[in-house]
């Protein structure tokens, strides 16, 4: 299919088979849109205009870039798994009103993850991995910090039974930042792969939501310390993620505070919850799509000035990957990839975490439940029968499967508002990625 859309002034044509981006005039734009089926007058333009027009689409066409035929190729799942999310810690010290997981007790006791149960998710996990040869953990609550020295102990265990096994891991945290001391940066920088921080913006933003167990704001608390672990972090992944809410419907503003403390990798995401003043409803979403331009034109802006930075919603490689068939599969949730909570039951992923409905097994008796994770493994683009007809399909691999189920019950049904989020993303994103790369034949005119 092809996807004609407009930012500002510019005109873009995103062809879903070919995966390609041009930009092109306003009368190959509305001549493409009447061919697809859309509302377009092209009678405001000269003959000439239209021929000429007629004249780029063929060429496209005739070169294989527009209206390729997409894949209906189903991916060929394997059954050996490649990460695990492991919960060293049900409990936190943060009281955030939005939190999916309870404020970190998953709806359950707050506990923490013992070392022998997180040495047997690393058996569990080298044990069900195949012939892969680099696996995945990623520490995770609540708070993981609240469980260092666990995390330490697993992660000294993990590469012991690697070598052992001829395999490499590569470790991930995600943390409110609180305990990040000395120590904890220290081994951080040597031992993960990645680093996960949180961070709303602005302080009036953040402090509004993101509270400690006594009722007082964070900002203060948080914000030096991940300063300094920045700053000591090199080249190392890392990334700072904010989430907005129906409160901050101007979050543009909190990721460019964010990047002004000197954060050059960000993410924000918009809330899942269902606190009705919190929750992002569609009546919001011409704002939320306004946002986006907004933050877009901001960080062209300072790429051009030489401040630019990372935001992971603008990031897109429609060339180099991920593989389609990455894309078609999704993210693997429930089948290559599990969470295990302190007690070591396995669940598709952390969202699914602590809802026994979705209770797979346990890293001491491995998966019981067959049929949650051969739903899981014939879950994929094609299964999610609303992608149809979307031009996003192929880059957002049909959404979230714990967002679907949480808000219309199925993993196979897309969020709606989410989907709408997801498109304007990505049609900034590729406008992004045409202002920075068209000289250098990221995106091409028409």
């Amino acid at each position: 299919m092809v996807h004609v859309f407009s930012y500002r002034d510019k005109n873009y044509i995103f062809d879903t088979g070919s995966s390609s981006l041009h930009e092109c005039d306003a009368p190959t734009a509305a001549y493409l849109k009447s061919l697809t089926g859309e509302e377009a007058d092209i009678t405001r333009f000269t003959d000439a205009e239209i021929r000429s027009a007629i004249e780029d689409v063929e060429g496209l066409k005739a070169e294989g870039l527009l209206f390729k035929e997409e894949t209906a190729a189903r991916p060929v799942k394997s059954d050996e798994v490649k990460a695990l999310c492991l919960h060293v810690c049900h409990d936190c010290n943060f009281r955030c009103r939005y939190c999916f997981a309870d404020e970190g007790a998953y709806h359950a006791k707050r506990e923490s993850m013992s070392l022998e149960t997180a040495k047997k998710a690393i058996d569990f996990l080298i044990e069900n991995s195949g012939k892969r040869r680099v696996l995945e953990a990623d520490f995770f609550g609540g708070e993981p910090l609240m469980n260092f020295e666990v995390i330490r102990e697993t992660v000294a265990y993990a590469r012991k039974r690697g070598e052992e096994c001829g395999k490499k891991f590569l470790f991930t945290t995600t943390t409110n930042g609180l305990l990040l001391s000395d120590e904890v940066i220290d081994f951080f920088n040597r031992e993960m792969e990645n680093v996960v921080l949180s961070l709303d913006g602005r302080k009036e933003v953040h402090d509004a939501i993101r509270k400690s167990v006594n009722g007082k704001g964070t900002f203060d608390l948080i914000l030096p310390k991940l300063k300094k672990f920045i700053s000591l972090r090199g080249n190392k992944s890392y990334y700072v993620r904010g989430t907005f809410t129906a409160k901050n419907l101007d979050f543009s503003k909190d990721v460019l505070f964010i990047a002004d403390q000197g954060v050059d990798s960000i993410s924000m995401e918009p809330v899942v919850t269902d606190l009705e003043d919190l929750q992002i409803r569609e009546e919001h979403l011409p704002a939320i799509e306004a946002e986006y331009e907004k933050l877009c034109d901001e960080y062209l802006k300072l790429y051009a000035e030489g401040r630019g930075f990372n935001f992971f919603h603008f990031n897109i490689d429609l060339e180099g990957g991920p593989c389609l068939a990455k894309r078609v599969s999704a993210c693997g949730a429930g089948n290559e990839y599990f969470s295990v909570v302190p007690n070591g039951d396995i669940y598709p992923c952390h969202q699914f975490a602590g809802d026994k409905t979705f209770r797979m097994g346990s890293v001491y008796t491995g998966i019981e439940r067959k049929d949650i994770r051969e739903k899981f493994k014939n879950s994929c683009l094609f299964t999610r029968k609303k992608c149809d007809g979307c031009f996003a399909k192929f880059i957002c691999s049909g959404g979230c499967s714990a967002n679907n189920y949480h808000f219309n019950g199925d993993i196979e049904e897309p969020y709606a508002v989410t989907c709408a989020m997801m498109k304007k993303r990505i049609e900034c994103a590729m406008h992004a990625l045409a202002v920075k790369k068209l000289s250098g034949g990221g995106a091409r005119e028409a």
